[in-house]
Order: structure tokens, then C-alpha cells, then sequence
């Protein structure tokens, strides 16, 4: 359903190192590459299979090795056991490849283009009619990679913004803010799905995340035509185990 460049990315995270347990719904990987701030990690698909992946140091201090008696419960309750703080976890949509292909046939709708450092002025009133909430949530900056407005009677009411994932990947993440009163109107699936389009030309795959409870999100996702691929969690910034003094 999805494509190569998305699929072989999270194995790369979930399955590059020592896998000390595998069954067929959990696997667990050791992997010493793992920087500090992704120490643990967990992938849940869609088909109910849970990844999980953590540093030596991390599978140390919660004593873990080959050989053990494991599941995603006791996982989690070794976790809960050391101190082990997860972020929460987000939903991770993408396109499928056959809307994919939908999408390159569009064209671009005619109250949405592309932002640039020449609309810093629409852009700072456009942030000051925002919550710092909103703003804190949606991640949506004029100097990002690529950026996108949706426009009503010449006032912008809607932008998405991306940036590449990682380096090396071709994979771009993407924020999306709609001020609250233009919600409803198709602003911010219209925005989505340009902004898509252009990463795509570009080579890149979108990646569009939000949190579990975030419903208003999730429900634009899938009427952009995006797909749920899994829920990924990460240890919190607030966590200290395992934490390079």
C-alpha cells in the first residue's frame, strides 16, 4: 500500500541491530546507533504488530537479553518498572500509492499557493490571529522547507509548512493551521493536499503526525487521503534514564 521509501525507512529504525525477541506480534531490537533523544522507541501498525527498539544502555538498565520471556506487556511494564517515560504517542498517515497517484492529477486550487519571504507581512497577522497553543501545535513556520496558504477574500486563513525528516531520507514532515473561525471550510484539506503535491515533485514522501486525541487532526488526514500507517511513540525529552550524564 505504501511506498518503499516509507516502508524501508522504519524497518531501518525497528530492525537494524540485535533483535533479542520476535514473534508475530512483537519484536524487539537492540541497536546501539540510536541517538540519546530516540532511546526507545515503539511502532505500532496498523495489523496490530508491535515494534519496539532501544539502546544497549536502555536494555541494560532494564535488564533485558536474549532468551527472556517477552511480549509488549511485559515490555511496557519493564519500562514502567525503570522509570521509562514515553512520550505519547502520534499517528503517522501517509499516502497510499494509489492516492498518491490521484493526487499528481490535481490541480492547484485557486485560493492556495505557495508562501514565500516576501509574505512575511501576511504571514505575521496570520500568526497573531493564531493561539500560542495552536502555533505550539500545528509547527507551521515561513522559513521551512516549503510553505503553502489558503486564502479567503485576499486574507490568509490556512498553511501548512514542511521540513525534510531526516538527512539522508526523503521523507517530509508537515504542520497544518486553520484559525478557528475558517475550520470547516476545506481550507486546510485543500492546503494539505498542495503542499503534498509539491513534495512529491520534489522526490519526497509526506508524512503528515498528530497525537491519538488530537480528532479534529486525524480526521483531516483521512480527508486529505491520507492513510494510517501506525502510532509511533519515543521516549519523553523529560525522561532522564538511560540519559548520557
Amino acid at each position: 500500500m505504501f511506498s518503499q521509501t516509507i516502508t524501508n525507512y522504519w524497518k531501518s529504525q525497528f530492525l537494524t541491530g540485535d533483535i533479542i525477541y520476535n514473534d508475530k506480534i512483537f519484536t524487539l531490537t537492540i541497536n546501539h546507533e540510536l541517538s540519546e533523544d530516540s532511546r526507545v522507541m515503539v511502532l505500532e501498525n496498523t495489523d496490530g504488530q508491535v515494534l519496539a527498539v532501544l539502546t544497549p544502555e536502555m536494555a541494560d538498565k532494564l535488564d533485558l537479553s536474549k532468551g527472556q520471556e517477552m511480549s509488549e506487556l511485559i515490555f511496557r511494564e519493564k519500562l514502567n518498572e525503570a522509570g521509562v517515560i514515553l512520550h505519547g504517542a502520534d499517528c503517522l498517515f501517509y499516502f497510499s500509492e494509489a492516492e498518491m497517484n490521484v493526487l499528481l492529477q490535481e490541480s492547484l486550487e485557486g485560493t492556495v499557493r505557495p508562501l514565500t519571504e516576501q509574505d512575511g507581512a501576511i504571514f505575521s497577522e496570520f500568526e497573531s490571529s493564531a493561539s500560542e497553543q495552536d502555533l505550539d501545535d500545528a509547527y507551521v513556520e515561513l522559513d521551512h522547507w516549503a510553505v503553502f496558504g489558503s486564502f479567503e477574500q485576499d486574507r490568509l486563513v490556512s498553511a501548512a509548512s514542511m521540513y525534510p525528516w531526516e538527512e539522508d531520507v526523503q521523507i517530509a514532515d508537515l504542520g497544518v493551521l486553520t484559525l478557528s473561525p475558517f475550520r470547516g471550510k476545506g481550507h486546510a484539506r485543500k492546503v494539505v493536499r498542495s503542499i503534498c503535491k509539491y513534495a512529491y515533485e520534489q522526490g519526497y514522501e509526506p508524512q503528515y503526525r498528530c497525537q491519538l486525541d488530537n480528532e479534529a487532526s486525524t480526521v483531516l488526514a483521512k480527508a486529505a487521503g491520507l492513510t494510517l500507517f501506525g502510532k509511533w511513540d519515543v521516549v519523553s525529552p523529560n525522561c532522564t534514564v538511560g540519559k548520557s550524564e
